[in-house]
């Protein structure tokens, strides 16, 4: 029997959402829902699904269901869903503030339902591919690069863009952040539209982290540097290669890369465990890790900035 799944907010992400789970074999997409009923309908429509009219309507009509509406409105949209049984995709990130993150964590493992959240990257084939490879990183480079997207505004760079890099590498590194050092500065936006971080982790690896939402160009790059070579990751062109010192000399070996589609992959996965009860790739708990720390990363920008305001040397 499929999965009845539904999609709860239908920007720019959920229509993609929608598009993908309606090809999907293993899933009926039973209903969309959107506080824009004229959205609502038009992707109905194309689909080949029902627009509900109320989150109770859409609760009745699925089991599963992803949330891609605004940041702060995850939260609320989540409990509900979650108290009705439903298993979710929460597109990152999970919530706006790491209470309601720990909470919805809570409310999953009291309800049994599945959380996992929607860090994409994690399911690039590039990712896939080489991280196994990725055992004990000593030193991480990442560049996060892209237009200004005129959506998810009302957050900063940090917890638009970064906190995908930060995620990843919370994943490989699996040591304790011992201290912040992070600037950032608003440029179109109230938040931090670029923003720059060095980690410092307990186990002695350092992470230095840029992402910037007014760049021209797009960038999605990671360098991951161990004892014995370093690994070199485009996510956006899905491309890798491995560097390594051999007969005094570095060699670069380029890595073979089945192309797909990152959001298709996750998407997949997540009707996968909901329908047979697998733990996701990206549950709950490393979606509130990454929140943590991109909140933490924005507060130390904002102190930065008090500072330099204030004239403090």
């Amino acid at each position: 029997m499929k999965l009845r799944i539904g999609i709860a907010g239908l920007g720019s992400i959920g229509k993609n959402h929608a598009r993908i789970l309606a090809e999907l074999p293993d899933c009926d997409l039973a209903a969309v829902y959107d506080t824009n009923p004229e959205t609502a309908r038009e992707i109905a429509e194309k689909c080949g699904t029902r627009a509900v009219a109320t989150l109770e309507e859409f609760a009745d009509a699925v089991d599963a269901a992803t949330i891609a509406t605004p940041t702060p409105t995850h939260y609320a949209i989540a409990e509900q869903l979650l108290k009705a049984g439903k298993h979710l995709l929460v597109e990152k990130p999970i919530t706006e503030t790491t209470g309601d993150a720990r909470k919805l964590v809570e409310l999953s493992q009291e309800t049994g339902r599945i959380l996992q959240v929607g860090h994409v990257e994690r399911f690039n084939p590039v990712m896939s591919k080489l991280e196994g490879l990725l055992t004990q990183p000593r030193f991480i480079e990442a560049h996060r690069l892209s237009p200004y997207p005129n959506r998810s505004i009302e957050i900063g760079v940090v917890l638009d863009l970064m906190i995908h890099d930060l995620e990843i590498i919370l994943h490989m590194v699996r040591s304790p952040v011992k201290s912040i050092d992070a600037v950032g500065v608003a440029v179109l936006s109230r938040g931090e539209d670029i923003a720059t971080v060095r980690l410092h982790f307990q186990n002695g690896c350092v992470a230095n982290v840029t992402a910037s939402r007014i760049s021209p160009e797009k960038l999605r790059k990671i360098r991951v540097f161990q004892r014995e070579g370093y690994v070199s990751l485009d996510y956006q062109n899905q491309t890798g290669e491995i560097y390594r010192l051999a007969g005094g000399r570095i060699v670069r070996e380029e890595v073979e890369i089945e192309k797909d589609e990152p959001l298709k992959l996750e998407l997949a996965a997540f009707v996968e465990c909901a329908r047979q009860g697998k733990q996701p790739k990206v549950s709950g708990f490393e979606g509130a890790a990454a929140l943590e720390l991109a909140v933490e990363i924005t507060r130390a920008i904002e102190a930065h900035a008090a500072t330099i305001e204030g004239g403090t040397p």
